[in-house]
């Protein structure tokens, strides 16, 4: 489905401006001869010999781990941009609740009355998110509403009848190099994108991270869903690592002006 450009210039209103730290670098960057970050130098190990996952991280407006000025994320836009035809079958009520929100440019959409993005909206809204990795315990900040999740890696197994939350109850595990997130328990009140792929509360968010290298961050996220698709889906994209900056805080709704501007159709 395409995108009208309108729908992210109005959404974008509602996205946080993203200043950061300036110039204060991490400690521990491999450098090149020339002094830059040595993004492709191998990636760091934990004690316990894992990835170690930790750092600010960025999924780049293009979706190719590259920054471009000016431009929608993709993965925001779309989540399912980079799908093949029949990969992404909505069930007939989710389509026509695509198609209403496109008409309406943007001015329902849950991030335009500063609500939580939820996940995975939370990677690809245009703000960086931090990582901190313990043997049994990960937390991901988001800069993006001040939002963050736990994972917990000690053994223990998702809730069951929980109560459903913005960002879910995450789960983690090692496999090879990867870490493998299962979360569930999420309400049905935030969107997949800007397009509004939506969902219900039976979806089930599976994440494979992978650190290819000491600068880059290779993302798979599954979304299954049988209430509102009618079979599981996934959308892959690299972030990339942020080397002399730090999540800052960032309150939607301070001196929040833009919704009533946003009139749809």
């Amino acid at each position: 489905m395409r995108t009208p450009l309108t729908l992210w210039a109005l959404v974008l209103m509602s996205l946080p401006a993203a200043a950061q730290w300036t110039e204060f670098p991490l400690k521990n960057v491999p450098r090149l001869a020339s002094g830059e970050p040595n993004l492709s130098a191998p990636a760091p190990k934990t004690r316990d010999g894992n990835p170690d996952l930790s750092g600010v991280w960025w999924v780049r407006a293009d979706g190719d781990g590259k920054s471009t000025s000016g431009q929608p994320p993709r993965f925001f836009l779309n989540l399912a941009s980079d799908s093949q035809p029949g990969e992404v079958t909505m069930l007939p009520w989710a389509l026509a609740f695509v198609r209403e929100q496109v008409a309406a440019l943007g001015r329902n959409h849950p991030v335009s009355k500063c609500l939580p993005p939820g996940v995975p909206l939370s990677y690809t809204a245009g703000a960086p998110f931090k990582i901190v990795q313990t043997p049994d315990l990960v937390v991901m900040l988001y800069e993006y509403s001040n939002s963050f999740r736990q994972v917990f890696m000690d053994g223990r197994a998702l809730p069951k009848d929980a109560q459903p939350m913005w960002v879910g109850y995450s789960v983690g595990r090692w496999e090879g190099d990867a870490l493998v997130v299962e979360t569930t328990g999420f309400n049905d009140k935030t969107w997949l994108d800007g397009v509004g792929h939506p969902h219900t509360e039976a979806l089930r968010v599976t994440e494979r991270l992978r650190r290819r290298d000491f600068g880059h961050l290779d993302m798979q996220i599954t979304i299954d869903d049988a209430g509102a698709y009618v079979k599981p889906w996934a959308a892959s994209m690299p972030a990339e690592l942020a080397t002399d900056t730090d999540v800052m805080e960032y309150v939607c709704v301070e001196n929040e002006k833009s919704l009533q501007h946003m009139l749809g159709k």
